[in-house]
């Protein structure tokens, strides 16, 4: 009997014998999802045949859920090992910002953040394989003189290419510090006047190209652009990009599978995507717009420089969409992982490392 089969047989034995109603859920927790349901976007097994210790799973979880996660999805080569939901924490008034309220599933709906950077790259990339966009070109091509308080000819020296690698040399007020391509500077509002360009490129909304480029072919139902609060205040973006851990894991899986939507349809080129994560010059722990572990020395979103890889206990061709509040996406293509992190800031400040070192003693070898 092939391995596939064996896998299906264990799952069905184990819908059978399955209790009729989901354990107790933790403290906090929403109830696990059950190993035997079979969704449409994949198939639910249990973590221990897919070769996990689900004991060390458990403890991942656990510290998860205290560190004030409010969802994690773990997908391995496809087969979800583990979805599980926790509620907002109470009095949080910065989080409930983010909070864009619930999916049918049960969890959040939420503002990812600067997460959304690592979505742009990917409508970025599409817009280069429908050829509407060339990233060597100035960003002036497309927006106009004027965009930026830097001089004119300073200006007109960075690309679109710039943006996407945080080293236009423009400060956050958008005025000059150096010249283009030559310092790491993680900039949001700079990086926002890429959503305009996508606009101008394509002729279309952001709202609408990333719905026919992106979440269509993916069949995401609560991924979307919205207005951010006006709490928020001049923060350089005005605009949130809101999204549940399962559809971002969805996003996930199709990076992994080189472009392709679960149905096949090719949504970017594998080409596309290979450029996005190619280490630049400036911070090798930084592709475009997406976070990378291939390097051998990295400079954080605050500029501070460290030896080794950017989360030293992560595969490392690992890639990573990261935002505000410690939303991760991870992609390990050498262990065929997407998982997925949404909620409230993490009181552990190393919680990426210690994250990652609990999944290791959890996922097989």
């Amino acid at each position: 009997m092939s391995h596939l089969r064996l896998i299906l047989c264990a799952v069905l034995l184990a819908a059978c014998s399955a209790p009729a109603s989901a354990p107790p859920a933790p403290k906090r927790a929403a109830p696990t999802v059950a190993a035997n349901d079979l969704p449409a976007e994949g198939l639910y097994i249990l973590p221990e045949i897919a070769g996990w210790n689900a004991a060390a799973l458990e403890d991942y979880l656990s510290y998860a859920e205290a560190q004030n996660s409010t969802g994690i999805v773990i997908i391995d080569r496809e087969r979800i090992i583990t979805e599980r939901f926790w509620p907002a924490p109470e009095g949080d008034a910065t989080f409930a910002l983010f909070v864009h309220g619930t999916a049918a599933d049960g969890a959040l709906v939420e503002d990812v953040a600067s997460l959304q950077k690592s979505i742009v790259a990917l409508l970025a990339g599409i817009a280069v394989d429908k050829g509407l966009l060339d990233v060597a070109y100035p960003v002036s091509h497309y927006l106009g003189a004027g965009w930026s308080k830097a001089a004119p000819e300073t200006e007109a020296a960075i690309t679109v290419r710039h943006l996407m690698e945080m080293n236009s040399g423009l400060k956050e007020d958008l005025t000059s510090e150096a010249a283009p391509g030559e310092k790491f500077f993680y900039n949001t509002p700079a990086y926002a006047k890429l959503q305009g360009v996508l606009e101008a490129a394509s002729g279309e909304p952001l709202a609408d190209i990333t719905e026919s480029w992106l979440t269509r072919p993916l069949g995401l139902a609560e991924t979307g652009w919205r207005p951010r609060p006006v709490a928020f205040g001049n923060v350089g973006n005005p605009v949130a990009l809101v999204s549940t851990p399962r559809e971002l894991s969805r996003i996930g899986q199709m990076v992994l599978d080189t472009g392709r939507a679960p149905d096949g349809t090719r949504v970017i080129s594998a080409e596309a995507l290979a450029v996005l994560f190619t280490p630049t010059e400036t911070n090798p722990a930084y592709g475009r717009l997406w976070w990378l572990n291939s390097g051998a020395w990295s400079l954080a979103a605050g500029g501070a420089r460290r030896e080794g890889a950017f989360i030293p206990a992560a595969p490392s061709d690992t890639v990573t969409g990261l935002g505000f509040l410690g939303r991760q996406v991870f992609i390990a293509p050498s262990k065929g992982l997407v998982i997925v992190r949404t909620g409230a800031n993490p009181p552990d400040t190393e919680f990426l490392q210690k994250s990652w070192e609990m999944l290791a003693k959890a996922m097989p070898d």
